[in-house]
């Protein structure tokens, strides 16, 4: 029984993770940091929303405290222990591409602003639309080095020259 648990978790550690497409370590884990805190930020400020008498601030105040949960299933599993399937989700999710993860979790964020706007939703979903945001840069990739987009610079001019020259030619 022990023998085929070793080679489903083999199995499952043998898939490639999408994350390897250019983050750096400390950018990767800046972004669960992020997240891990826009998930704290969107429970407390969610509980907050949930405490009035106006029923749009409790269903913004409900979808803050369940982006906290998807928050916090995605990028810290290991913080829902108790729920059987967090590191299957997890998993998923790591596989995702980063402009998927920015577009899932800005569009999470936007939602209770959209619901309610008071400066609770506002604040609360600051930080998690941050972590949208860092995933979002993450997939634009690394800014070129200013040596490389000179030489693409001085090519074109170069190329430029040569038709301006081909043409002064031509009318003569």
């Amino acid at each position: 029984m022990s023998g085929s648990g070793g080679a489903s978790t083999a199995s499952v550690s043998s898939a490639p993770p999408a994350q390897e497409e250019g983050m750096t370590w400390w950018y990767r884990w800046l972004c669960r940091l992020s997240g891990v805190l826009g998930a704290v930020s969107c429970a407390i400020s969610g509980l907050f929303n949930c405490v009035t008498i106006h029923p749009l601030n409790i269903a913004a105040g409900v979808w803050m405290i369940m982006n906290a949960f998807i928050l916090l299933l995605c990028e810290a599993p290991f913080c829902c222990q108790f729920i059987e399937f967090a590191n299957t989700v997890a998993e998923k999710v790591d596989r995702l591409r980063s402009w998927q993860k920015a577009v899932f979790y800005c569009g999470m964020a936007i939602v209770p602003i959209v619901i309610s706007l008071t400066l609770t939703t506002l604040l609360g979903n600051a930080i998690a639309f941050a972590t949208g945001v860092l995933y979002g840069l993450s997939a634009l990739g690394k800014k070129g080095d200013a040596i490389s987009y000179a030489r693409i610079q001085q090519q074109k001019q170069q190329a430029d020259e040569e038709k301006l020259t081909d043409t002064l030619e031509g009318e003569l």
